[in-house]
């Protein structure tokens, strides 16, 4: 076993980021960037040109996490899509992990339409098998039109289907959807779409957040034109309401718990539909505060 110091630390690149139901995760960087990162809205990666991390230094994070990180049970890969990794090379990503943090119960990555894709039914199945046991994946909108303008690189079938292959392996699924990101003249077109496609996937979770626009992204050069107008805060209030009513979950649950959302909701589908139907228009009445705008951020 390579020997390793205190001080050597973790070996991050970079702003990382994680969801944030992986805050108390062991963060293990072991790709940069984001495999498409075209994404019209996004400016996460732009100064990181995607690359997979080499196996000395994934494996060095590996062995200053087994010796500094034995509280923390569940793992976390990153950037922004590492299960782009080709099979073998994950695999012996995760048979590391399991080999000197045998504590650890679960792994997660995010993931995107291309990468689930690029794996069989069976490569997946074998990936939990050997760990990993949620992907994130982001879905931001069911509307076609939207997702083409937005620069997706798939459509909704292609999404679905994708999802539904994640599902079927046995992974846990959590899909994120994007409010506002249809403008204010989408809105609910672009609500009641990812209502019915959220529902047809039938993920584990489903997490909104806000769009908030980024200086330097194509979205915001459109809002600096006139060309694209976000929803204001009563809008999309409204656009959460109508995609939960168009959401039908098996038992899935859905939040909105981001700290870039106006309105924190978190109810499991379908039992809690009602109740956070009504919070919701018990906020539009003017009756539950909003979070500031000093509060959002991404």
């Amino acid at each position: 076993m390579e020997s390793i110091t205190e001080s050597e630390g973790m070996h991050y690149e970079g702003n990382c980021i994680r969801p944030p139901p992986e805050a108390y995760s062991i963060l293990l960087q072991v790709t940069l960037g984001c495999s498409h990162n075209r994404c019209t809205f996004c400016g996460t990666f732009k100064d990181k040109p995607f690359r997979i991390k080499s196996n000395d230094i994934i494996l060095r994070d590996i062995l200053f996490a087994s010796k500094y990180m034995k509280e923390q049970d569940r793992v976390f890969l990153m950037d922004g899509d590492a299960l782009i990794i080709p099979q073998k090379r994950l695999m012996s990503i995760l048979e590391k992990i399991k080999e000197h943090l045998p504590w650890v119960k679960r792994i997660g990555a995010y993931a995107n339409v291309k990468s689930i894709r690029m794996k069989s039914l069976q490569e997946l199945v074998e990936l939990r098998e050997n760990g990993l046991g949620m992907l994130y994946l982001g879905v931001e909108t069911g509307d076609d039109a939207i997702r083409k303008k937005i620069n997706k690189g798939s459509i909704a079938q292609e999404c679905l289907e994708m999802g539904r292959r994640v599902k079927n392996a046995g992974i846990e699924l959590t899909v994120t959807v994007l409010l506002g990101i249809g403008g204010k003249k989408k809105s609910l077109d672009h609500a009641r779409s990812t209502g019915e496609l959220v529902s047809a996937m039938d993920p584990d979770y489903c997490s909104a957040l806000t769009l908030i626009l980024i200086p330097g992204t194509p979205l915001w050069e459109e809002y600096q034109r006139g060309d694209f107008e976000l929803p204001d805060e009563r809008g999309l209030l409204m656009e959460m309401r109508e995609m939960i009513a168009y959401t039908n979950l098996t038992c899935g649950l859905f939040s909105s718990n981001h700290a870039s959302n106006y309105l924190p909701v978190r109810a499991r589908l379908p039992e809690g539909k009602k109740e956070v139907l009504d919070l919701i228009d018990s906020a539009l009445r003017g009756e539950i505060g909003l979070r500031p705008e000093w509060m959002r951020a991404l």
